[in-house]
C-alpha cells in the first residue's frame, strides 16, 4: 500500500493538543468541543461503546483550510468530562490521499468500527469516492480495513459521500449523500439525492438505487444523510445545497434539515412525508449527525458553515469552529423538537433568579456570567413586540419577537467582527414565550418554546466583556421569570 501524508506526526500533534488545554484565549469556548489549533467540522462516527459516548469529527490539524481532512476522537460518559482529543485517522494511502471524509460509527463483535468516505483525485481533478470500514484500536488510532464500495455508481457524480448505517427488519443498510447527473425530468443537470445500499449475506453491499421523495429537484447536492425511526415514523435527515433563500427559512448558504414520513425499502420511496424542515435557524449550523442510545436520539452538529470562512475571525488565532452541545430529538406531529441533553445540568454552578419589576413591566436587565445558561418564561400580556439583547458593551446580539406576525428575528448587525446579518423564522407563541440560552464565549445556542425551534450562532466581541441580558417590550408584559446559571468548563482528562 502506497503511504503518503508523512507530515501527520500523530505524537507531536497530540502533544500540542494536550499543551493547548485548558484554553486561555478569550474567544475559546468553555463548554463546546473545539480544538486548540486547526479547523474542525462535521461530527462523525457517533456511537455508544463500552460505557462511553464516542465522538469523532473532521479536523485539519495542519491549518485553517478545508483540506488535510483527518478524524479527531474524544469520548465521554456524561457530556461534561472528556478524554483529551487525539488524532485518530489521517490520509494515508492512494484511496484517501485527499481526505478522510465523513462517516458513521457502529459496534460489531465487541469492536468500535467506523465507515467513512475516502477522497482521492487524479491529476485532472477527477474524484474517486470510496466507502471504507475501519476499526478503533487500543492505541486510539483507526485501522483502515476493507473498501466496500469502490466508486460512485452510474448516473452519480464523484460527489458521493457520508455513509450512515441503519437497520431494518434484521438487515443492515447504508444511506449515502449523492449528486445525480440528471434532473428529475431526465435532462442533464446536477440534482441532490440519497442512495440506499443493502448488505448481502456474503458481506457485499448492493445498490438499491435512489430513495424517492416528493421534493423533486431540491438543490444540486445532498450531504450528511441519516435515517431515524420514531415509533411508526421514519425521518430522513440530510443537508441540501443550492436552495434559494425564502423569507422565513432556507436563509443559510447551505441547509440542514429533514422530512418525516414512512420509508418503504420495497418501493424505495419515502411515503406520505411532510415538507422539508430545518433543524436549526441560526447562522452557524451544518452537517449534524444523530445516534441512538437507551431510547434517545442524540444529535451533534458542526457550528459553522461551508464556504463562509471569512465570517470566523478565530482563523487569525490558529483555530476555527466547534461542535454544538448534544441535543435530544423527539418527533411530534411530524415536527422534530430538540432539547439540550439532561447531562448538561451538571455544568451548573451558582444561580441567579430574576423576575420583572412590578413598577416596570416593559423591561428587565440581568447580569450574566462568563459562561451562562439562561431559562426565561414570559407571559406576554399586552406586549406585541419584544427584544432580548445580549449586550457586549456597545455591541448587541438581538432576538426580536413579533407576536402579531408570529416571527422570531435574530439580528447581529450591531456586532463589529465576524458574520453579520439577520435570520427570521416562524415561531408560534400565543400567550407565553419560552427561551433557553447557552451563552459561551463565542458560541450561542438558543432553544425556543421548549425546543420547537433552535438557533446556533457565533459572536466575536471586540472587548473581553461578560454580556448583560436585556429584555424590553412595546407594552406591559404580564410576567417574566427566569434563572441564570454560571456554567463550568468542560473537563479534559
Amino acid at each position: 500500500m502506497q503511504e503518503i501524508g508523512r507530515e501527520f506526526d500523530r505524537a507531536g500533534i497530540n502533544a500540542r493538543v494536550r499543551e493547548g488545554l485548558p484554553f486561555t484565549h478569550r474567544w475559546h469556548n468553555r463548554f463546546h468541543l473545539e480544538m486548540p489549533f486547526g479547523l474542525i467540522n462535521d461530527p462523525n462516527g457517533l456511537v455508544y461503546y463500552n460505557g462511553e459516548y464516542h465522538i469523532f469529527y473532521q479536523w485539519n490539524p495542519l491549518g485553517c483550510e478545508h483540506k488535510n481532512k483527518c478524524w479527531a476522537h474524544t469520548h465521554t460518559r456524561d457530556f461534561v468530562t472528556y478524554s483529551v482529543p487525539e488524532l485518530a485517522m489521517h490520509p494515508g494511502d492512494v484511496h484517501d490521499k485527499d481526505g478522510c471524509y465523513s462517516g458513521c460509527g457502529t459496534v460489531e463483535n465487541g469492536q468500535l468500527r467506523v465507515l467513512y468516505t475516502c477522497n482521492a483525485k487524479d491529476e485532472q481533478g477527477v474524484r474517486t469516492p470510496a466507502q471504507r470500514f475501519g476499526v478503533l484500536r487500543s492505541d486510539g488510532t483507526i485501522q483502515k480495513q476493507e473498501i466496500v464500495i469502490p466508486n460512485s455508481p452510474a448516473g452519480i457524480t464523484g460527489h458521493f459521500r457520508d455513509p450512515y448505517l441503519f437497520r431494518r427488519h434484521g438487515r443492515r443498510y447504508m444511506v449515502l449523500g449523492a449528486q445525480a447527473e440528471q434532473l428529475s425530468d431526465g435532462t442533464p443537470g446536477e440534482r441532490g439525492t440519497v442512495l440506499i445500499y443493502r448488505e448481502a449475506d456474503d458481506g457485499s453491499w448492493q445498490n438499491m438505487g435512489e430513495l424517492a421523495t416528493r421534493l423533486g429537484d431540491f438543490g444540486y447536492m445532498w450531504e450528511c444523510p441519516g435515517i431515524m425511526h420514531f415509533g411508526d415514523y421514519d425521518v430522513l435527515a440530510f443537508c441540501p445545497q443550492g436552495l434559494p433563500a425564502r423569507e422565513y427559512d432556507r436563509q443559510n448558504l447551505y441547509e440542514s434539515g429533514y422530512i418525516a414520513g414512512k420509508m418503504s425499502l420495497d418501493s424505495m420511496d419515502m411515503l406520505a412525508h411532510g415538507k422539508f424542515q430545518e433543524f436549526d435557524h441560526g447562522f452557524d449550523f451544518y452537517a449534524p449527525q444523530v445516534f441512538q442510545h437507551e431510547g434517545r436520539h442524540i444529535m451533534l452538529g458542526w457550528m459553522g458553515m461551508p464556504d463562509r470562512d471569512a465570517d470566523y475571525p478565530t482563523a487569525e488565532q490558529g483555530w476555527m469552529y466547534c461542535l454544538t452541545l448534544p441535543r435530544v430529538l423527539t418527533l411530534r406531529q411530524g415536527h422534530i423538537y430538540a432539547q439540550p441533553a439532561r447531562e448538561l445540568r451538571a455544568l451548573r454552578l451558582q444561580e441567579t433568579a430574576f423576575s420583572i419589576d412590578a413598577d416596570d413591566t416593559c423591561s428587565l436587565e440581568a447580569d450574566l456570567y462568563e459562561g451562562s445558561e439562561v431559562i426565561m418564561d414570559i407571559t406576554l400580556g399586552e406586549a406585541q413586540h419584544l427584544t432580548l439583547e445580549l449586550a457586549y458593551g456597545l455591541e448587541r446580539l438581538k432576538f426580536i419577537y413579533d407576536r402579531t406576525a408570529q416571527t422570531m428575528t435574530i439580528d447581529r448587525t450591531d456586532l463589529q467582527l465576524g458574520g453579520k446579518g439577520v435570520r427570521k423564522f416562524r415561531l408560534y407563541a400565543d400567550e407565553h414565550l419560552s427561551l433557553q440560552l447557552f451563552v459561551d464565549r463565542t458560541a450561542v445556542e438558543a432553544f425556543f418554546q421548549h425546543g420547537d425551534e433552535v438557533a446556533s450562532l457565533y459572536v466575536f466581541p471586540q472587548k473581553n466583556i461578560v454580556p448583560e441580558l436585556r429584555l424590553y417590550s412595546d407594552a406591559p408584559m404580564e410576567n417574566v421569570t427566569g434563572e441564570a446559571w454560571e456554567l463550568a468548563d468542560f473537563r479534559y482528562v
